[in-house]
């Protein structure tokens, strides 16, 4: 494959020979001549804010959004942002429901609807409008990673898991009346038997927005992530329709001393954070208990189950 600035020299010295508009394919402009021509610069679409509100503004009644960090309140810029703009029946998308103060506060103002998640425990608001005003969907954490990156890429695919259960039944509860009836329940699902083994057919998530929190963006709009807040962020970006990543730091393009964890072509609109409070994050070690010191001595590639450590040696 040739180097980007080949194409575009090879691009350039096409357009000198044969002239401003050649042949191409597509619906580009046409020239005097009847012939489709093609542009000779790249084209920049990331869009670059510096208030959050702005950049989320167009989210507005009936949205649906994706915030899929190990914690919903990874994203907490963004989710104040939200706040400010009172979009109402909002649908979130997230591995967890998160604590109480951070997507608690949409809860709280009664601007989500319906949550799509495998975890909702920490949440005690959560469990409350659970009770004749909030739409769960609960969905297991392995089959959440497999939806979500299924949104950028197809429509569904077949699982092991939930086949036989109320999932594949249409019994699941969505939703509660005030009196605990049940207002609505799960919609019942195909299940398929592929090589003796059965399966149960998953749809892909997508959603109109994707809230993402990074380490650091350039000004191309190319993203990177620090250590495992990587995890489900990436394929949030590729399903959903626009992408807001608010990031600690923008940087200049080629500074990154590692690969690009999302390339431009997936990121809409990136915001440089001010302040991120992390307060779900808590490190603790006792020097006097030898135990309790072990996993923070633990370096790349060992394991925490000494006996898989054996077995694997024995192998």
């Amino acid at each position: 494959m040739p180097e980007p600035e080949q194409a575009m020299d090879a691009m350039l010295l096409l357009t000198a020979v044969l002239g401003r508009y050649v042949p191409a394919g597509g619906s580009s402009p046409r020239g005097p001549t009847g012939v489709s021509g093609f542009a000779t610069r790249v084209r920049v679409c990331t869009k670059f804010y510096r208030d959050p509100v702005e950049a989320v503004k167009d989210i507005s009644e009936g949205g649906k959004f994706m915030v899929c960090g190990l914690r919903l309140g990874m994203q907490e810029n963004l989710i104040g942002a939200l706040l400010k703009t009172r979009g109402k029946d909002l649908t979130a998308v997230s591995s967890n429901v998160g604590v109480d103060d951070f997507v608690g506060l949409l809860l709280a103002t009664k601007q989500i609807n319906r949550i799509i998640c495998s975890y909702v425990g920490e949440n005690a608001l959560c469990e409350q409008q659970f009770a004749g005003e909030l739409e769960l969907e609960l969905t297991p954490q392995g089959t959440l990673a497999e939806r979500v990156p299924a949104g950028g890429a197809g429509p569904a695919f077949y699982a092991p898991l939930a086949y036989g259960t109320l999932a594949q039944e249409g019994c699941a509860p969505i939703r509660f009346h005030k009196d605990s009836h049940i207002a609505i329940m799960s919609q019942p699902r195909e299940g398929r038997e592929f090589h003796r083994e059965r399966y149960l057919l998953e749809h892909a998530i997508t959603a109109d927005f994707a809230l993402v929190k990074e380490w650091k963006a350039d000004h191309a709009g190319n993203v990177i992530f620090k250590g495992s807040a990587r995890n489900f962020n990436v394929p949030t970006c590729k399903a959903a329709e626009t992408s807001l990543v608010k990031g600690e730091e923008i940087v200049d393009v080629g500074s990154f001393a590692q690969d690009v964890h999302i390339p431009n072509i997936y990121v809409d609109r990136v915001i440089q954070g001010a302040k991120y409070d992390k307060r779900i994050e808590h490190f603790e070690r006792n020097k006097s208990d030898r135990k309790s010191r072990e996993p923070c001595d633990f370096t790349d590639m060992w394991y925490i189950n000494q006996k898989q450590q054996k077995n694997k040696t024995n192998k």
